[in-house]
């Protein structure tokens, strides 16, 4: 929402004793109605909509917020959003400082927290291998998975998954692995990727019982992914069959460049409990070499 003078009516509400009692959903649904597809660069999908504004799916789309979590944040079922989620929907319903501001009231969360600045969370020494790493894509992982930071060549690596253009904190490889319609194309080992990430998400949770991102992650991905729900519940299937995670994104099928093949180091610290930083490089010489050359270098296939 970009006008100033809609943050007011936004705020005020029309619907009496529920929108004090579930102010937040209130807000959301409100901030929902007063945007359109094409206000947010979307196709209007033809003239006989039924929703006014846009509607929940589309914003779960903007926002990398599963549609079933989005429906329970404005039912009042969840009250207290996480700031990553609350953050992406700011964004996803263009809302301006002061309807942000709003936004991380009713969710209970301090407004200058910004998450997805995500590099502020990255541990100084992660930043600097990051930045040092021009041979290799190097990505910095959250406990829950979320992509926090990551470089030029590491961007291009992961640019099939950059809905608008660059990897973001917004972004999440977990999610990526069960609701991306590239991810069983793009990871050549898909059963080790989503073994290993589950198994490393599981070993987060029970060291990090107090992380809400990973418990939101869970329950978004619950609703949202069949496969995720059997793989997370049969625990004791995974942990025997995971890989470590140097292993399991080994190969990949990038669109532009083919088949790369990539030797990962994983490294960790115990200043931030269950932050990882992945550094992937190709042999050198190899044909992934080149590919991977070409596509850090040049965006586009190798000649």
């Amino acid at each position: 929402m970009r006008a100033d003078d809609r943050a007011g009516s936004v705020r005020t509400g029309t619907r009496g004793k529920d929108s004090q009692d579930n102010a937040l959903g209130e807000f959301l649904r409100t901030c929902r109605s007063r945007l359109t597809p094409e206000d947010v660069g979307l196709r209007a999908g033809g003239r006989n909509r039924r929703v006014e504004g846009l509607r929940r799916e589309e914003v779960s789309v903007l926002s990398g917020v599963g549609v079933d979590h989005y429906a329970r944040l404005e039912q009042g079922r969840v009250r207290k959003p996480s700031a990553r989620i609350t953050e992406a929907l700011s964004r996803a319903l263009h809302l301006d400082a002061d309807t942000r501001k709003h936004l991380f009231h009713l969710a209970g969360l301090n407004p200058n927290l910004r998450p997805d600045s995500a590099r502020e969370q990255v541990h100084p020494e992660f930043l600097r291998l990051l930045e040092a790493s021009h041979q290799a894509a190097a990505y910095v992982l959250s406990p829950c998975f979320d992509i926090l930071a990551a470089n030029e060549p590491a961007q291009a690596l992961l640019s099939p998954f950059a809905a608008t253009g660059r990897i973001s904190g917004n972004q999440n490889l977990i999610r990526i692995l069960f609701t991306h319609p590239q991810a069983r194309n793009y990871f050549a080992q898909w059963p080790s990727a989503a073994a290993a990430s589950l198994h490393t998400l599981h070993r987060n949770a029970l060291r990090l019982p107090g992380d809400t991102e990973i418990a939101d992650l869970v329950t978004d991905l619950t609703a949202a992914s069949a496969d995720f729900t059997r793989a997370w519940q049969d625990r004791a299937s995974q942990d025997r069959t995971a890989v470590g995670l140097d292993r399991a994104y080994r190969n990949v099928v990038h669109p532009a460049a083919g088949r790369i093949t990539l030797r990962y180091r994983v490294l960790g610290t115990t200043a931030v409990p269950g932050q990882r930083l992945l550094l992937a490089i190709p042999v050198p010489g190899s044909r992934s070499a080149q590919a991977f050359t070409y596509l850090a270098a040049m965006g586009g296939p190798p000649p």
